[in-house]
């Protein structure tokens, strides 16, 4: 081989090693001069409401799910949705989230009674603990959260947490002054215990979804109907077809449902998926929004309530007496819905055990005799 050949081939090899040392190192500087090399994707989570697009509810979830990305510093998204979006109705939205059609839902937790006995435990029920404060101290003193996850594992889901809502109530066209004012009337309230403890004052109950109630209403095929508080029923436009709001006993809402909890429930899969530190931002944002969602509900309630007197509606109130009645015929459905099953009888003991604390006194080993 000529020598010079050799020689020009072999300069020719360091020149192109040295290119192409000098182009990784310039490659590898300007990604750092960038702030690193390209990170991985975020991870998107779809997440569907039970909220109504354009009610207040909605709005603060949206906005609460537009923040994480930012507070994630971009490896989480919340892409949120309203009621019906993706899932047409409950039990497909429940699915949806199990299969990962959808990766989270917020739904009120009651809504699973059906296909989970115990979640009627999990936000408030007739005549039950009736103060924020208290469902709280369940949930994060007293061992109500781990237990709960632990149930929604069976059904491939993860429970975030509870996120304080508001209590329910009543809109009706006649008045109501008594317990005895609600025979044979038919009234939609959400099903489970809560129709159960109606019906033994002689009320015809039926379920419809929220967004159904306004049209039963105008069309008279219902004489009252339940549903979440005064500034959502105001949005939903409750005013414009019903005269009266029915409160409990000065102080407290409502007697059946006076905490009426939503959640932040996920698909398993997708909750394991994330890593710890995001795991964690997720339960620290759902406490915090929880405070949030519950205290901008409650300013808008008051303006609410200022909206219907003005529409003309009248506010009628049960008495103590009422409400004593109503535990006593709730009492024995607490219990038959606690021996449903055995993660059931579970979340009933945690309540059986604050109720009959000295610090509550909401029940008695008289009341419970023989249950």
């Amino acid at each position: 081989m000529n020598t010079d050949s050799t020689k020009h081939a072999k300069q020719g090899s360091a020149v192109r090693r040295k290119t192409g040392a000098g182009t990784l190192a310039a490659v590898l500087t300007g990604a750092l001069t960038l702030g690193a090399l390209p990170a991985e994707a975020a991870t998107t989570w779809k997440i569907q409401s039970v909220w109504d697009a354009g009610t207040v509810g909605y709005d603060l979830f949206e906005d609460w799910c537009n923040s994480i990305e930012e507070k994630s510093n971009g490896e989480l998204i919340f892409r949120c949705f309203p009621a019906k979006a993706v899932a047409a109705d409950n039990n497909a939205l429940f699915e949806a989230v199990r299969n990962g059609v959808l990766q989270g839902m917020n739904p009120f937790t009651l809504y699973w009674s059906g296909k989970i006995p115990a979640s009627v435990f999990l936000s408030s029920y007739p005549a039950g603990p009736d103060q924020p404060h208290q469902w709280d101290t369940m949930f994060y003193a007293m061992g109500m959260l781990e237990k709960t996850r632990d149930i929604y594992e069976k059904y491939g889901l993860f429970y975030v947490g509870p996120i304080q809502h508001d209590a329910n109530i009543i809109h009706s066209k006649e008045p109501v002054e008594s317990l005895d004012d609600l025979r044979g009337m038919k009234i939609r309230v959400p099903g489970g215990m809560v129709a159960e403890v109606f019906q033994q004052f002689g009320v015809s109950t039926v379920s419809l979804p929220g967004s159904d109630i306004f049209p039963a209403l105008e069309k008279g095929t219902i004489d009252a109907a339940d549903y979440v508080g005064p500034a959502v029923n105001y949005e939903l436009g409750f005013a414009q077809v019903t005269d009266y709001i029915l409160f409990g006993p000065p102080g407290v809402m409502s007697i059946y449902q006076p905490v009426d909890l939503m959640d932040l429930t996920v698909n398993l899969r997708a909750w394991n998926s994330l890593a710890p530190e995001l795991q964690s931002l997720v339960e620290q944002e759902v406490r915090n929004y929880s405070q949030m969602h519950y205290l901008a509900i409650q300013r808008r309630n008051v303006e609410a309530m200022e909206q219907f007197e003005a529409a003309g509606s009248t506010v009628s109130r049960l008495s103590q007496e009422d409400l004593e009645r109503f535990r006593e015929a709730a009492i024995p459905i607490w219990f038959k819905w606690a021996n449903k099953d055995e993660d059931a009888r579970a979340i009933f003991d945690i309540h059986l055990q604050y109720m009959m604390n000295p610090l509550t006194g909401y029940i008695d080993e008289e009341d419970i005799e023989g249950m």
